[in-house]
């Protein structure tokens, strides 16, 4: 397990990797908010020198707006200080919920009595095939 945190901080060392290093000081200053603004991000993310938090409710774009300056001054502690404003905003795409699908079963209202005139040969053992799978339901 020791080799494998090495291989993982030798990696976040290149330029390619900076995005996994930014993503990991943005959750780094989301664990030092308080839990009242800690519930209320859904997702943040840097885009040029702007840190953008997306958020679950309206009503926490204003409590974060009034709590814009302590989270300014904790930039620094995630080591996001090349960051010059934050911006809140609420997203409009609910999330979709996963659906559970139920097998619907039901009774087999067929026999599998039925007349196969296909000539086609590749067709015709379709239609067979079919004819078992009714015949063993």
């Amino acid at each position: 397990m020791k080799n494998m945190s090495a291989i993982l901080n030798h990696l976040k060392q290149h330029p390619e990797f900076r995005k996994i290093n930014t993503n990991e000081k943005i959750q780094r200053l989301i664990n030092i908010l308080p839990l009242k603004l800690k519930k209320g991000i859904k997702f943040a993310y840097v885009k040029g020198e702007i840190l953008y938090f997306v958020l679950t409710h309206p009503v926490f774009k204003l409590e974060f707006n009034h709590n814009k300056d302590s989270i300014k001054s904790q930039l620094i502690n995630a080591n996001l200080a090349n960051i010059e404003d934050i911006k809140f905003f609420v997203t409009n795409k609910r999330e979709k919920k996963q659906e559970i699908k139920i097998k619907e079963k039901y009774d087999e209202r067929s026999y599998g009595i039925f007349e196969n005139k296909v000539e086609d040969p590749r067709l015709h053992n379709l239609f067979e095939d079919i004819r078992d799978i009714i015949k063993s339901s």
